[in-house]
């Protein structure tokens, strides 16, 4: 069982979560709807942790195939749904870039066994009904 403790810290949309390991990391609501932008919106906190799951997998992958990892960097864009509520995530692209002695098809097949098969953040917004692409630069 994973226990996270969420805490308001101000007077409008502000939360902290921390694990039990006292990592923290703080969300709040944009100005427009009354927040004070002192952190990420949920939503993007899932963008985040879809970054983070996949890249454990990959560097896991990759340095099982001693490969030389300099950099490794994503970008990740992504369009929710209009007009709903809750508003999904319903398409995700993903860069992810690498810099190093790394073979470009030992990266894309990291990548794909990551978003398709190890991932459970991707499995989970594919479940929802979200497109997951990719695609991979090696510099």
């Amino acid at each position: 069982m994973t226990t996270i403790a969420i805490k308001r810290v101000d007077d409008a949309y502000a939360f902290e979560g921390t694990d039990a390991n006292g990592h923290t990391i703080r969300t709040d609501g944009a100005v427009e709807i009354g927040g004070h932008n002192s952190g990420f919106r949920p939503m993007q906190t899932l963008l985040m942790g879809l970054g983070g799951c996949s890249g454990v997998d990959i560097v896991s992958i990759l340095k099982k195939q001693r490969q030389e990892i300099e950099d490794f960097s994503m970008k990740i864009d992504a369009e929710r749904e209009h007009g709903k509520e809750p508003a999904l995530w319903k398409h995700i692209h993903i860069q992810f870039i690498f810099k190093g002695n790394i073979e470009v098809e030992k990266a894309r097949k990291a990548c794909a066994l990551s978003i398709d098969k190890y991932c459970s953040v991707a499995a989970t917004l594919r479940a929802a009904g979200c497109t997951i692409e990719w695609d991979v630069t090696v510099q």
